[in-house]
């Protein structure tokens, strides 16, 4: 167990520290504030704090991590180890010349999103915006890989003490916003799209709306059985997120209550988890969330454990707050950016959010993604497409992360704009099965 003397113990700290050594890490730490303790303890230990006791493993600490709500910090970024980027220079009388546990904190809380910014026609936070973007380090987990530098700051410090090993791991998701292009439509939404076929002059797609309907083809949004036969040789579970929300201007989905609609989500629970897709109205509204939560529930007879927000939306801290009322354990929303690839929080391992508002860790757990089907659209060929792919990948098997990645479901169809896609699906579940 690492020791950590510290002069105080706040929420903050607790909270990035448990993040670093426990979660990224793997090995426990514990804290105090008495110098006798720290002394007396006989085995790996470190002192964050403005002022080194002695010669001990010592961090010099940043204020971050001991105020209380916002404030106007300055960052300025530097190279470190030729390969990384860092902030919060602390000196170099510290064992690490950065504190990388208020750099750390800053980007694990989002403490930037909370900063007044400019929005795009959604109401997102956009990749722009953000200090990773802006200074070149977004494509890295630069908080797993400064975990991984501190950690050979504390072996050659302690070579004795044997820290764990942690292995690579995938979780595919596949967005779900409607199960099918032509099928489930209803009437209405088949007679408006088959005049909107026919003024837009768009003849292949009636001939297949029609086809599809007299069922003598294929509808190009069902990929299900190639997805789940996926998942029965995959070692690593795969989730499925379903939008169950209201038509609307931004949701299209099918009718909840067809029966075709609910056996489909039955029938997918039956090799992987079933999450919620958050409605684009529901984001805001939690009497709207409650009803979609308690829809999914009915099909899946158990408790909802995990969501997305529709168009990858986030208001924080707002939007995480309606998930806790409800309970729900995990949120898949936190991405690299729907048309950017990267690490939005700097980490490719699952963390609880922090409530910068109430300065409380929470107990929901944000599983990150890192690259959107979306987001590999911008590269004109699939050679460059597999390139990219390849090397955000590598990024997370060099600090042994989780690699999360989201595809929908009419991302795996034999439409000409997703052509190649299933090339780039399998490249993902081949890294995980491959793992040893």
């Amino acid at each position: 167990m690492l020791l950590v003397y510290t002069h105080k113990i706040s929420p903050r700290l607790n909270y990035v520290f448990k993040h670093i050594c426990t979660r990224v890490l793997g090995i426990d730490v514990t804290f105090t504030t008495k110098v006798e303790k720290f002394i007396a303890h006989d085995s790996i230990k470190m002192s964050y704090t403005k002022q080194a006791l002695g010669n001990e493993f010592f961090v010099k600490s940043n204020d971050l991590l001991f105020e209380q709500g916002l404030n106007d910090i300055e960052i300025n970024i530097m190279d470190w180890g030729g390969h990384s980027k860092c902030f919060f220079f602390n000196g170099d009388k510290s064992a690490i010349p950065f504190d990388i546990f208020a750099a750390s904190f800053y980007l694990l809380s989002r403490y930037e999103e909370y900063l007044p910014h400019v929005k795009d026609e959604f109401g997102r936070f956009t990749a722009s915006e953000s200090i990773a973007y802006k200074h070149k380090f977004l494509h890295q987990p630069v908080v797993d890989i400064w975990a991984y530098k501190f950690k050979e700051a504390l072996q050659k410090q302690f070579p004795d003490f044997e820290f764990p090993t942690k292995t690579y791991s995938i979780k595919p998701i596949i967005d779900v916003p409607n199960p099918y292009r032509y099928k489930l439509s209803g009437i209405m939404r088949t007679i408006g799209g088959t005049l909107k076929d026919v003024f837009r002059f768009k003849f292949k797609s009636l001939y297949t709306r029609f086809m599809v309907l007299m069922h003598f083809s294929h509808d190009p949004y069902d990929t299900f059985k190639y997805v789940i036969n996926k998942q029965k040789q995959s070692k690593f579970r795969f989730s499925f997120f379903f939008l169950l929300g209201e038509y609307s201007t931004y949701d299209k989905g099918a009718n909840v209550n067809n029966k075709s609609f609910i056996s489909l989500i039955k029938h997918v629970g039956d090799y992987s988890n079933v999450g919620l897709k958050i409605s684009y109205f529901a984001i805001d509204d939690a009497d709207v969330l409650k009803k979609e939560k308690t829809k999914i529930e009915d099909i899946i007879n158990k408790p909802l454990r995990a969501s997305r927000q529709s168009f990858s939306k986030l208001n924080l801290p707002e939007t995480y707050r309606n998930l806790i009322e409800l309970n729900i354990k995990e949120d898949y929303t936190m991405g690299g950016y729907v048309n950017e690839i990267g690490f939005r929080a700097g980490s490719c391992t699952p963390f609880l959010f922090y409530d910068l508002d109430y300065e409380i860790q929470t107990p929901l757990k944000i599983c990150p993604y890192h690259v959107m089907d979306f987001a590999l659209l911008k590269h004109k060929s699939l050679l460059d497409k597999k390139r990219v792919l390849n090397n955000i990948i590598n990024e997370v098997k060099q600090v042994n992360g989780q690699f999360v990645s989201v595809f929908h479901n009419y991302t795996l169809s034999y439409s000409d704009r997703w052509s190649g896609f299933k090339d780039l699906f399998n490249i993902i579940l081949e890294s995980g099965n491959n793992e040893n």
